[in-house]
C-alpha cells in the first residue's frame, strides 16, 4: 500500500514537471492556444506532447520505474485538446514502446481512450470547458444544478469526469483478463482503488491547469496590448485640436451669463483626461463606464446643443455592478455622434441599454442618425471589415476575452440609424473561474494583492 501511494503521488510530481517544461515553449503555446490548427499544426501539437510521454513509457518499461509511465492519462489529454485524429494518433505513438515488451493490449487501450476524449471534445459548447475542467467533481455538480435546474442538459464536466473513471476501470478489468499484457498501477483494496482513481483524474487536469495559466497570461497580454490601442484611440479622438478647440469654446461662452456650467465641464473635461492618461484596471463596473460616458456626453451636448443631441438611457439596476472591460462603450458612443448625427442637420439622439438575457449581459448603443447603406458583417474581427479602429477595437477585444461568448453585432439601414448590440458573460466584481474571463481577472486581482 505504501509503495502504491508513492508511486500514485511521484506520477502527479511527473505530470507536473513535464506540463510545466512543455508550457514555457514558445512554440508549444503557440501550437496548443491556436484556434483553428492545420493538420502540420496538429501532427506538431501531437509531437509535442508524446515524445517526453513516450520517453516515460520506455523508462517504466527498461527501468522498471511505474512513476514514470503516463501513457494512458496523456492518451486521453491529447484527445480531449486535439480531438480525435490527434488522440488516436497520439495513443498510437505513447503505445509504441510498451509494444516492444509484450504489452499488447496497451495499443488497444490507448487508442480507445484518446478516441473517446476526442469525441467528448466535440460536444463542448466551446473550448472554455476543456480548460475549466477540474478535479472537484462536486463544484462541477453543484455548478450543473445551478445552471440546469430549469433546463436540464448534459453537462460536459460531469460527463469527462465520469469517462475517466470508466476507462481506468476499464483499464484494470482488461490488467485482469490479460495479466503482463497491459500494465496499471493498482491495489484491490477499496481504499486504494480510489486513491488510483483520483490521481488519474489529477494527472489529466494538473497539465490541463498548467497550460490554461499560461493561457490566460498570453490573453492578459492581449488584452493588455488591445487597452492600451483603446486608450490611444481614444485619447487621439478627444483630445485632438477640434475637440478642444470645441470644448474650450463652449466653456469660454458660458463663463459669462452660466458659471456654474462652465465649472461643471471643466471637471468633466478633467475626469476624461484623467481617465484616459491615468492607469486603470482593466475591468471596471458598468456604473463606472457610464459615469464615463456621461462625462463624455454632457461634453457633446454643450458642443452640438441640447435640441440637437439627446441622451437616452434605459439601464437595468442589476446589471450596474456587472463587470465589463474597461473604455468599451466610448468608441461606440463615438462612432454614433461622429458618423451618426453629426452629418444629420437636426441631430437626434443617442439610447443605451443593458440588460441580462439568457445568463448574459447584453448592451444595445443606437442612434438615430444617417446610418449605412452597406453595414458591416455581424461580429467583425478585422480592420478591413468596414468598421472604424474604435470599433474594430472593441469587437477584438470582445473576442480575446471571451472567445465564442463575446460578441457584437452592428444592425444599421440608411437614413434611419445604427444599433451596436454587445453580448458577454455576466462577471461579477469578485469573479471566480469558470470563464477565461473570470481567470483572467483573478489571475489581474491576484498579482496586485
Amino acid at each position: 500500500m505504501q509503495l502504491l501511494l508513492i508511486t500514485l503521488l511521484l506520477k502527479m510530481g511527473v505530470a507536473t514537471a513535464v506540463a510545466s517544461a512543455l508550457g514555457r515553449a514558445r512554440e508549444f503555446k503557440k501550437l496548443l492556444f491556436r484556434e483553428h490548427r492545420s493538420a502540420r499544426d496538429t501532427m506538431l501539437l501531437v509531437l509535442f506532447i508524446c515524445i517526453p510521454f513516450a520517453l516515460g513509457v520506455y523508462i517504466r518499461c527498461a527501468a522498471h520505474w511505474p512513476p514514470a509511465d503516463l501513457g494512458f492519462e496523456a492518451s486521453i489529454l491529447i484527445g480531449v485538446i486535439g480531438g480525435r485524429m490527434a488522440g488516436v494518433l497520439g495513443a498510437a505513438i505513447l503505445a509504441f514502446p510498451a509494444l516492444f515488451y509484450g504489452e499488447y493490449m496497451t495499443f488497444p487501450v490507448d487508442v480507445l481512450a484518446g478516441m473517446l476524449a476526442g469525441t467528448l471534445r466535440h460536444f463542448c459548447r466551446n473550448e472554455e470547458e476543456v480548460w475549466t475542467f477540474s478535479p472537484f467533481i462536486d463544484m462541477s455538480v453543484y455548478r450543473w444544478v445551478k445552471r440546469n435546474l430549469r433546463r436540464p442538459r448534459i453537462d460536459w464536466q460531469t460527463a469527462f469526469f465520469l469517462i475517466i473513471i470508466a476507462l481506468q476501470l476499464g483499464r484494470i478489468e482488461v490488467t485482469y483478463a490479460w495479466p503482463k499484457r497491459l500494465f496499471v498501477a493498482y491495489s484491490p483494496a477499496p481504499v486504494a482503488m480510489l486513491a488510483v482513481l483520483a490521481t488519474v483524474i489529477a494527472t489529466i487536469s494538473i497539465p490541463i491547469k498548467i497550460w490554461n495559466n499560461a493561457r490566460i497570461e498570453m490573453k492578459l497580454e492581449e488584452q493588455e496590448k488591445l487597452l492600451l490601442e483603446a486608450r490611444l484611440d481614444a485619447l487621439q479622438s478627444q483630445m485632438n485640436p477640434h475637440f478642444l478647440f470645441n470644448t474650450l469654446n463652449s466653456i469660454s461662452s458660458l463663463v459669462r451669463f452660466d458659471p456654474d456650467r462652465a465649472r461643471e465641464l471643466i471637471i468633466k473635461l478633467s475626469k476624461i483626461l484623467r481617465r484616459l492618461l491615468g492607469k486603470h484596471d482593466e475591468f471596471v463596473q458598468l456604473r463606472e463606464e457610464i459615469e464615463f460616458i456621461d462625462d463624455y456626453l454632457d461634453i457633446e451636448v454643450v458642443r452640438f446643443g441640447r435640441d440637437k443631441l439627446r441622451v437616452c438611457k434605459h439601464l437595468d439596476p442589476e446589471t450596474l455592478d456587472i463587470v465589463i472591460p474597461a473604455i468599451l462603450l466610448q468608441p461606440l458612443v463615438e462612432n454614433c455622434i461622429k458618423h451618426g448625427l453629426a452629418p444629420k442637420v437636426d441631430g437626434g439622439s443617442i439610447t443605451i441599454s443593458s440588460r441580462v438575457q439568457e445568463g448574459k449581459l447584453v448592451i444595445q448603443v443606437e442612434d438615430d442618425g444617417v446610418g449605412m447603406s452597406a453595414p458591416p458583417a455581424v461580429a467583425a474581427q478585422t480592420r478591413s471589415s468596414g468598421l472604424g479602429i474604435g470599433m474594430v477595437n472593441v469587437a477584438e477585444r470582445l473576442h480575446v476575452l471571451f472567445g465564442d461568448d463575446g460578441k457584437m453585432t452592428v444592425q444599421s439601414r440608411d437614413g434611419q440609424g445604427t444599433l451596436v448590440v454587445l453580448e458577454l458573460p455576466v462577471l461579477q466584481q469578485e469573479p471566480l473561474g469558470e470563464s477565461a474571463v473570470s481567470g483572467v481577472y483573478a489571475v489581474r486581482s491576484s498579482i496586485r494583492s
